[in-house]
């Protein structure tokens, strides 16, 4: 019998977890355990990560997984790595389910960068007032130009001190429409972003919002991955799953 793995966090993770429920297949949803209060899944959830590739390995073996949908955050990129080997290892059958990237638009003015290190030597070194929609994960970097304001947008409140010395912080989950993030940015008074290029329609608003302001975006190419298959649709996953 066919028992899928979804290695998940994203909006297309949670819309592929509702069709396999509706249709009472044997799955299994993954979270990182990066946020506080993950979205509530039809399926038996687990959280926390699987102890590197030889642990995603055991863990395929131990609950006899046939099917592993890769639909991590497009960032995520070692746990992309990691299933990829650990799939190849274990002979268990992998597809991702990736949202298209963002492309550049008439209007925008973005500056196209491979890492948060290029990023952050992107700034300008005058001072700004920068939204930094990039969660969570890489905000010490950005300690490196302290001259400027950062706009934090976290799900969750930060435990301790920032490392970044002058920052305003909204905690609130998306998705967010475009005139919410138009009003964010104006209220700020926002001069630039910086964004992963996260694709997508749940964190597309602040692209939108950037187009009609006339404001410039760092945008963070994403990660480099291994070849698999991929598909942008749930209904492609389910006709590879068989259902």
């Amino acid at each position: 019998m066919a028992r899928t793995l979804i290695l998940g966090g994203t909006t297309e993770a949670s819309r592929l977890a509702r069709a396999l429920a509706e249709r009472g297949r044997d799955a299994v949803f993954s979270y990182a355990g990066r946020t506080n209060n993950p979205v509530a899944q039809p399926l038996p959830t687990r959280v926390g990560g699987f102890g590197g590739m030889e642990g995603l390995v055991a863990y395929l073996r131990q609950e006899a997984i046939t099917h592993v949908v890769d639909a991590t955050h497009p960032f995520a990129a070692q746990m992309s790595r990691n299933a990829v080997a650990a799939c190849a290892a274990a002979g268990v059958d992998l597809c991702a389910l990736e949202r298209p990237a963002w492309r550049a638009m008439d209007g925008d003015t973005w500056q196209s960068v491979a890492s948060i290190e290029q990023a952050v030597a992107a700034l300008p070194d005058r001072p700004k007032r920068v939204f930094l929609a990039i969660g969570k994960q890489n905000l010490s970097e950005f300690a490196a130009v302290p001259q400027h304001h950062y706009l934090l947008r976290l799900v969750d409140p930060p435990l301790g001190d920032l490392p970044l010395p002058d920052t305003s912080v909204v905690i609130a989950r998306g998705p967010f429409d475009t005139a919410q993030d138009t009003a964010l940015l104006q209220s700020h008074k926002i001069d630039l972003i910086i964004a992963k290029n996260a694709g997508g329609r749940g964190a597309e608003a602040k692209i939108l919002a950037a187009r009609a302001l006339k404001l410039p975006v760092i945008m963070i190419n994403r990660p480099q991955v291994p070849e698999r298959l991929v598909f942008g649709e749930v209904d492609q996953v389910l006709g590879w799953l068989g259902h």
